[in-house]
């Protein structure tokens, strides 16, 4: 499809958008309430950072944030250029490792190497036009599109659909890896996420497909990038 919004722009929007979402939680005193959580967060996501590079040579010199919000939400999410949040809740809650933190940190940064938000982003102004009938600029102006709301959207109200749920998950499985994390911990994430009936957790958990699909695909992937792992581990 044909990408009406450039890398660039989806950039600044999304700094935007980051940069409201923190200045409210940290209006209430759950940004990054708890140092010794956001120091093991931010350890874990430096790997996976570190690694990106197998997939978008530009990725690991991203201006990368990581930020932990205290909150019994069950989520995670990555907004593009590498902007991190993980809430307490998806940790807490579920009792993760490190390898399973991976798994979901992984995933999330996965739709930010693909440019997933982009597609999703131009696709939703392809229909805004065809709904107006007109050009409708990016930017500053009458008519035009406020970035930061629409990354905004696209993180908290517009769920991936399948396709590239699918790619998020295998590439993060394979970053996990690469990182030294335990690529099969996917599974038990999923595993827990379904015996807590997730449907409010993060985005790619009210998705297709399924989670016993998805569980059988991680399994696969999973067991298909383990060499990656004991060579990471044994270099560690």
């Amino acid at each position: 499809m044909s990408l009406l919004v450039s890398e660039q722009e989806l950039r600044q929007g999304a700094v935007q958008a980051y940069r409201d979402e923190l200045a409210k939680e940290r209006g209430k005193g759950a940004l990054n309430s708890d140092p010794g959580l956001s120091a093991r967060v931010r350890a874990i996501t430096s790997r996976l950072i570190a690694v990106t590079g197998a997939f978008r040579a530009d990725a690991p010199g991203w201006p990368w944030e990581v930020n932990v919000v205290r909150s019994d939400s069950i989520n995670a999410w990555v907004m593009p250029g590498g902007k991190v949040v993980v809430y307490s809740g998806l940790i807490e809650q579920l009792r993760l490792s490190d390898d399973e933190i991976a798994a979901v940190v992984g995933h999330e940064i996965s739709h930010a190497l693909r440019e997933h938000a982009r597609e999703r982003a131009s696709q939703q102004i392809t229909a805004g036009l065809v709904i107006q009938g007109g050009a409708v600029a990016l930017g500053g102006g009458q008519g035009s599109i406020d970035l930061g709301k629409l990354v905004y959207q696209l993180t908290f109200g517009l769920p991936n659909g399948r396709v590239h749920e699918s790619e998020a998950d295998r590439i993060g499985v394979e970053l996990a890896a690469r990182a030294g994390y335990d690529p099969r911990a996917a599974v038990t994430l999923w595993q827990k996420m379904a015996r807590s009936g997730g449907g409010s957790g993060p985005q790619w958990l009210s998705t297709h497909p399924s989670a016993e699909t998805r569980i059988r695909d991680l399994e696969v992937y999973s067991a298909r990038v383990m060499p990656l792992f004991e060579q990471a581990r044994r270099a560690r």
